[in-house]
């Protein structure tokens, strides 16, 4: 997972890339991968916020999407 910036260029190299970000950043996401050309790329959006979160609520959600970062990884989606 890595930012937009970022999954632009392992894409542009056909390395498949995600995004992971939080609901509140949808709209900015969107715009970036739209003016990178790119519209429409896959992400993995969270709900909003998570910096309350404990160590363990964290692993339990980053579980929760682990097939879907693999599906968007491996060509899934």
């Amino acid at each position: 997972m890595c930012s937009v910036h970022n999954a632009v260029e392992f894409e542009k190299r056909g390395i498949p890339a995600t995004v992971v970000i939080t609901s509140a950043f949808r709209n900015a996401l969107e715009q970036q991968f739209k003016g990178k050309g790119m519209p429409g790329h896959p992400c993995i959006e969270l709900l909003h916020p998570v910096y309350y979160l404990s160590r363990e609520d964290l692993v339990k959600l980053t579980c929760e999407h682990l097939d879907e970062v693999l599906a968007q990884l491996t060509g899934g989606v």
